[in-house]
């Protein structure tokens, strides 16, 4: 095994630790504000954070297999930089959102254009290497 090959593990990781992060922000939140589980409402500024931390939740539901299975049929290294920049994206949204939802869109644009690229790329890998072979 090369180096390179674990970039996928590395950038799954990185990724997680983002939503450690929102996750945090929203547990401090929820404490700051005396929201009392399980409640989901009751303060503007915890209420982001929990959207912060649930949009991140779905996006990696789509975000973690299509980088993965990009990686092991495309390239492990593009798989990364896109990687690495949804992880970026993610950051920015997550900033953005919390001062003002109004401005999440850039943030929320660079994580789902990658995501797409590594989701269709993934699948058209697959299917070459399926009809063509490895």
């Amino acid at each position: 095994m090369q180096y390179r090959d674990l970039l996928p593990a590395f950038i799954t990781c990185l990724v997680l630790l983002v939503y450690v992060w929102n996750f945090s922000q929203c547990g401090r939140a929820r404490g700051k504000h005396n929201i009392v589980a399980p409640a989901t409402t009751g303060n503007p500024e915890f209420e982001r954070a929990f959207r912060i931390q649930q949009n991140m939740l779905e996006q990696l539901i789509i975000f973690i297999p299509s980088l993965w299975i990009f990686s092991l049929t495309v390239s492990v290294l593009i798989g990364a930089i896109l990687g690495i920049l949804f992880a970026i994206g993610r950051v920015i949204y997550s900033i953005a959102y919390a001062k003002d939802p109004a401005k999440r869109s850039p943030g929320f644009g660079i994580g789902a254009i990658c995501t797409v690229i590594l989701l269709l790329g993934g699948l058209i890998g697959t299917i070459r290497i399926y009809v063509m072979g490895a």
